[in-house]
């Protein structure tokens, strides 16, 4: 019997002998290079484009402006390879950033309105994901544009159309502060994307995530938690948010019920243009990662020549394209054709 077997797997195809062959054509087509060379584009046309752009001071003073957002599209990534989306991050980011004001102007200490900030975004991601797991029949879209009205309405009920702030002087420092030359929230930043591409890559969680990506029926057979993995993703994106909340409303020095509107577009297109399969179970964080620099990046150098809001939405949009189309693009046959 052993001997059938091993004549019959002279047969086989050497990458089913193999479980991992080092291929060069595989590691220089990655995203990830694409996305490199796009940053790349981005940084000679804004530097072509405006003199201002291409300095260091200025290039990490940026990060200020639109990192703040980058902490939701970690847990957006792992929300995506499960094949789900939350359209009410923002509106989670205006909700705990108002609570925050509100309860610090009414006495208590700026600390413990931190605290119930965090517990607010927590406790908003806890609400979507028992909602997207007890109404399998709905799908995470359905039930987050639910809660991403829910949420802006009460944000608006607590301050009408008026803003609140007059926080303390050491609260600007987490918007604007550095640490030697580094700005703080950059310094925050990378330990989060550490913290998250370690979660992704190199744990149990991890690898759970992908395979309910892949195969969520196959997932919750083989005994995997897909319930409880799903409700604690979204409680990590409502937590993210009101991180979000926290740094913005700092750099802000105030907040409003309307704050953070349009987040969803930016986050959702940085994880999208990152690699991270529409399809689930696919994508890695380092392309994410990227793909928050292009856009931020793209964002401050238009903002330098003053490029309207409006121009920046398509630049987006397009991206947001490339970034679903170009994978689904053949290579011609001399470049797939074997040796």
């Amino acid at each position: 019997m052993s001997e059938k077997i091993l004549v019959e797997t002279k047969h086989l195809p050497r990458n089913l002998l193999h479980e991992k062959t080092f291929s060069w054509k595989n590691f220089f087509f990655q995203w990830e290079w694409l996305l490199m060379i796009i940053l790349l584009l981005v940084f000679v046309v804004n530097t072509v484009l405006s003199p201002y752009f291409l300095n260091a001071t200025s290039l990490l003073d940026a990060t200020m402006v639109f990192l703040d957002k980058a902490f939701i599209v970690f847990p957006m990534a792992l929300i995506m390879i499960l094949r789900d989306i939350d359209i009410s991050v923002g509106s989670i980011v205006a909700l705990a950033s108002v609570v925050m004001a509100t309860v610090y102007n009414a006495g208590v200490s700026m600390e413990f309105a931190i605290i119930l900030c965090l517990i607010v975004g927590a406790l908003c991601g806890l609400i979507n994901g028992l909602l997207i797991v007890k109404f399998k029949e709905l799908s995470a879209v359905i039930v987050t544009l639910g809660t991403m009205i829910l949420f802006r309405g009460i944000a608006y009920i607590i301050l009408e159309d008026q803003s609140s702030g007059a926080f303390p002087e050491w609260f600007s420092f987490l918007g604007w502060g550095y640490v030697g030359p580094i700005p703080f929230i950059l310094i925050v930043f990378v330990i989060v994307a550490i913290s998250f591409t370690l979660l992704l890559h190199k744990t149990t969680f991890g690898r759970r995530v992908y395979a309910m990506g892949s195969n969520p029926t196959a997932s919750r057979f083989s005994g995997i938690s897909v319930d409880k993995i799903r409700v604690i993703i979204f409680m990590l994106a409502g937590l993210m948010a009101a991180i979000t909340a926290i740094f913005l409303a700092s750099r802000m020095g105030s907040t409003r019920p309307n704050i953070a509107t349009g987040y969803e577009l930016d986050i959702i297109a940085m994880v999208a243009l990152g690699g991270i399969s529409t399809a689930g179970g696919k994508g890695r964080m380092i392309g994410t990662i990227i793909a928050i620099f292009i856009i931020g990046y793209l964002q401050y150098g238009l903002g330098l020549m003053n490029v309207s809001a409006q121009t920046l939405l398509i630049v987006i949009g397009l991206l947001l394209l490339l970034s679903v189309s170009v994978p689904k693009f053949k290579l011609p046959p001399f470049f797939t054709k074997k040796a």
